[in-house]
């Protein structure tokens, strides 16, 4: 059988998003189940809900029915794995910070002791009402709950500000993370430097070289350690838009601006993963207008580009920790741990590209860690998602 997530519903427009989340965990296998209160039936009907999950949902009109076993709020407290509130209202979280229990959610809740996942929407002026801030930044010290902020935009009122409920497909990366972890949060007070994607190295506005790398493996790392505690700063390059809620995000194109970026968070750093795709040369020329097809060279005269790693590797103090990737065919292990030497990381992920579901683009993943220590773990094809944890894992407990 699938893990086993329940899912609150509040009353708000931004319940309907919720039907997405549900259709995509119940397709990749988990068990979901669905409680809405009385004013999310205001939106979406339980009939939509038990549609998606392919099983009934409740509703208060159930929790006060005749039990002929044990209550269903106790059933379902103690079936859930985790526990996902969206859209969360301010009258729940009220409810939820002061322990009140006047529905079958929060009587649910109460009865529960899993990880219990919070997305909250609303108008801007609600959000940034001090009571609701106070609300929210008081259940976020409770050990077992866990926020994903709300985004900013246009709001169904016409508002433009910040309270969008998260989208779906960042509440089910943060479920897929709670389901991995427990929510353990073992990179608390961690400051940790990733760097994603591949750098385009320009000839002219339209031509450069570049790679095939998404960004997707830097991604899932950033994911995964925020979900783990930590403070994270995301360098990428050309990941077109990207929304990570709690985030520190810098866009970058080339590889000088990699190494700016790079060397201006570098000593604050904790931890440092280098996944990005960093080209190895660039054109030795630029053209500031687009060049005529008839002026292009014949053959096109090339410059190194900063080698950032290896820098990196030269400015480490010791209470840091430098990963690289090696993106490699054929024996991936030989070129990693020369990579690993030279450039002195302290682990290295050799990263099988000529693999089927492997390496640029691909939803999966799989590899070789190896650290200075002569430690190795192998990763068999998983979502990228779930290697990002295995590395964490392999960071925080192989030593």
């Amino acid at each position: 059988m699938g893990r086993k997530v329940l899912i609150g519903i509040c009353g708000g427009i931004a319940a309907y998003k919720v039907c997405e989340v549900v259709s995509t965990l119940v397709k990749s296998g988990l068990e979901v189940r669905a409680i809405l209160t009385d004013a999310a039936q205001q939106f979406i009907t339980p009939l939509t809900l038990s549609t998606l999950c392919r099983y009934p949902a409740y509703t208060d009109q159930d929790f006060w029915q005749p039990s002929h076993g044990r209550p269903l709020h106790i059933q379902l407290g103690e079936w859930a794995e985790i526990i996902v509130i969206a859209p969360l209202t301010a009258n729940t979280l009220a409810k939820l910070v002061y322990g009140f229990a006047d529905n079958l959610l929060t009587n649910t809740v109460l009865a529960s002791s899993c990880p219990i996942l919070l997305a909250p929407a609303m108008n801007t002026d609600m959000w940034e009402q001090t009571a609701v801030q106070r609300n929210w930044q008081q259940i976020l010290t409770e050990k077992r709950f866990y926020g994903i902020y709300p985004g900013s935009g246009i709001l169904a009122c016409d508002r433009v500000g910040q309270g969008r409920m998260a989208e779906p497909r960042e509440i089910v990366t943060n479920i897929e993370s709670l389901l991995y972890t427990a929510g353990k949060r073992d990179l608390a007070g961690k400051k940790i430097l990733i760097s994603a994607g591949g750098t385009r190295e320009h000839l002219d506005p339209v031509r450069f070289i570049g790679n095939p790398s998404t960004g997707k493996m830097g991604i899932a790392i950033a994911q995964a350690a925020l979900h783990r505690g930590a403070n994270v700063t995301l360098v990428h390059s050309i990941l077109g838009e990207l929304h990570l809620s709690g985030v520190k995000i810098i866009e970058v194109v080339n590889a000088a601006q990699m190494q700016q970026a790079m060397l201006a968070h570098f000593a604050e750093a904790d931890i440092v993963v280098m996944t990005a795709a960093v080209a190895d040369v660039k054109p030795a020329e630029y053209s500031s207008e687009k060049l005529p097809k008839r002026s292009l060279p014949n053959s096109l005269p090339l410059a190194a580009v900063p080698d950032i790693i290896a820098e990196l590797g030269k400015l480490k103090q010791s209470h840091q920790y430098l990963i690289g990737f090696a993106a490699q065919t054929g024996d991936i292990v030989a070129p990693a741990l020369e990579k690993l030497r030279v450039k002195n990381l302290d682990a290295i992920v050799a990263n099988p590209i000529d693999r089927q579901g492997a390496g640029f683009g691909s939803n999966t993943n799989q590899g070789i860690i190896l650290d200075a220590e002569g430690r190795q773990l192998d990763i068999p094809s998983c979502s990228k998602l779930e290697m990002a944890h295995r590395l964490w894992d392999f960071v925080c407990y192989s030593g």
